[in-house]
């Protein structure tokens, strides 16, 4: 199941919730209870690695390993 981050607009609240991803956004603020809990867009939280992915990806900077003939 994946972590939602929501943020309330009115008091400001934030929070991170486990849901299933066919469950409803939840709307009121556990802090004020007010209906204005809204989910936020985060990052992912994961990278992908092992056999079939290039050494350079997902890698800071510019630096590209490999021999140069």
């Amino acid at each position: 199941m994946p972590i939602y981050a929501y943020r309330c607009t009115e008091c400001g609240h934030q929070d991170e919730h486990l849901q299933k991803m066919s469950a409803d956004a939840l709307t009121q603020c556990p802090a004020c209870q007010v209906e204005k809990y809204t989910r936020c867009v985060t990052a992912a939280g994961f990278t992908l690695k092992g056999s079939g992915w290039y050494q350079t990806d997902f890698k800071g900077g510019s630096s590209a390993t490999g021999s140069d003939s």
